[in-house]
């Protein structure tokens, strides 16, 4: 009888700049369509929480390839950029953005914040 092969599981942990974008995008929301919110907040949190298997399988930021950064994977989530990186057997996430902003003035932003 063959092995039945064991699927290697990753623990999904959020970084606090990501749990971050995730509340501002959802208070948004929730100001102008409470219900929807809630869904796309779940929608959100789901997506993520499948990077457990396989998390390789999001494409590597292609802004940051053209660059030689390699490191940095994503999922498209809607209009959102859920990014995101592996180390050993843990997955970070590390960001939520608007997809239809150009990610480099959104990475300029977050490092002029105060």
């Amino acid at each position: 009888m063959a092995k039945a092969k064991s699927k290697t599981t990753y623990a999904v942990e959020w970084a606090v700049t990501a749990r971050d974008d995730l509340d501002e995008i959802i208070g948004y929301i929730l100001a102008r369509d409470p219900m929807n919110a809630l869904k796309v907040n779940d929608t959100i949190e789901a997506r993520a929480n499948t990077l457990d298997q396989m998390p390789q399988r999001g494409r590597i930021v292609p802004e940051l390839k053209f660059h030689g950064v390699t490191t940095y994977h994503e999922l498209l989530v809607g209009p959102w950029r859920l990014m995101y990186r592996i180390e050993g057997k843990t997955v970070w996430v590390v960001s939520v953005l608007d997809g239809r902003r150009q990610l480099e003035d959104l990475l300029l932003e977050r490092f002029l914040r105060p």
